[in-house]
């Protein structure tokens, strides 16, 4: 299957989940300029179905898709400070505990020419371009990047 370019160098723009557990697809999505069902027809190809709470408690397959599509993902680091994000971030906000494990909702950081912002895919929210950090509790993150970035 044949990929675009990877739109993490372009303004990146909100895709909104479809599905309860659609977070992880929506942000690969939103980073690489797809729409939320290519990527997740992609995604049920890989064996990855949304049915799979390891969505939203594993980073494996976020980590897979964005490796399929050129998407350079960095370790895993604590969140400290929005200020000490990288310019792209995979971030997991609302972080808890479920029976099976740990959970969270994942969400896109950037920062641009446009200002920092989230973008966050979940349906029920007006808008998905968020600037109201205060209210977001990110516990970590994974920075994202190009080929020619250091993540």
């Amino acid at each position: 299957m044949r990929h675009r370019r990877s739109a993490v160098t372009g303004t990146l723009k909100p895709v909104v989940q479809r599905d309860r557990t659609g977070c992880g697809l929506a942000s690969v999505a939103a980073l690489t300029g797809r729409t939320y069902a290519a990527v997740k027809r992609e995604a049920a190809e890989l064996g990855i179905h949304v049915s799979d709470p390891m969505l939203w408690s594993e980073t494996r397959h976020v980590r897979r898709l964005l490796a399929r599509a050129g998407v350079r993902v960095g370790r895993q680091r604590d969140f400290v400070a929005w200020e000490s994000l990288p310019a792209r971030a995979l971030l997991a906000i609302k972080w808890h505990r479920e029976k099976t494990g740990p959970a969270w909702h994942w969400v896109v950081y950037v920062r641009d020419a446009g200002g920092p912002r989230v973008l966050d895919p979940k349906r029920s929210l007006r808008h998905h371009r968020r600037t109201d950090f205060g209210r977001m509790k990110p516990k970590w993150f994974l920075p994202i990047g190009t080929a020619a970035d250091r993540v």
